[in-house]
C-alpha cells in the first residue's frame, strides 16, 4: 500500500510542475501590456510567482505548507489571470 501512496504522491508532484510550467509558459506569450489592461500584477510580477511556486513545489513537494500555498498561485494564474488576458489579447469585449 506504501508503494501505491508513493506513486500517487509523485504523479501528483508532477503533475502540479507540469501545470506551473504551463502556465509560466503561458504568461511567457502574452504580450505584458495585456495584464495591467485586465488590472492584473504586471507580466514580470506573474513569471516571479509562477517561477517560485514551481521551486517550492520541486524542492518542497505539494504536500508541504509553502507547496499548499504555491498550488493556489498557480492555480490563481491559470483560472484567474490566464482567461482575463487571453480574452483582451484576442479581442474580446471587456464591459
Amino acid at each position: 500500500m506504501l508503494i501505491v501512496e508513493y506513486y500517487l504522491s509523485l504523479a501528483l508532484d508532477f503533475g502540479l510542475l507540469a501545470l506551473c510550467l504551463w502556465a509560466f509558459v503561458d504568461s511567457a506569450i502574452r504580450p505584458a501590456a495585456a495584464f495591467p489592461a485586465v488590472d492584473k500584477l504586471s507580466k514580470p510580477a506573474w513569471m516571479g510567482i509562477l517561477l517560485l511556486c514551481g521551486l517550492v513545489v520541486y524542492f518542497m513537494g505539494y504536500l508541504s505548507f509553502l507547496g499548499i500555498i504555491a498550488a493556489v498561485g498557480i492555480g490563481i494564474y491559470l483560472a484567474d489571470v490566464r482567461p482575463a488576458v487571453r480574452e483582451l489579447q484576442e479581442g474580446g469585449s471587456r464591459w
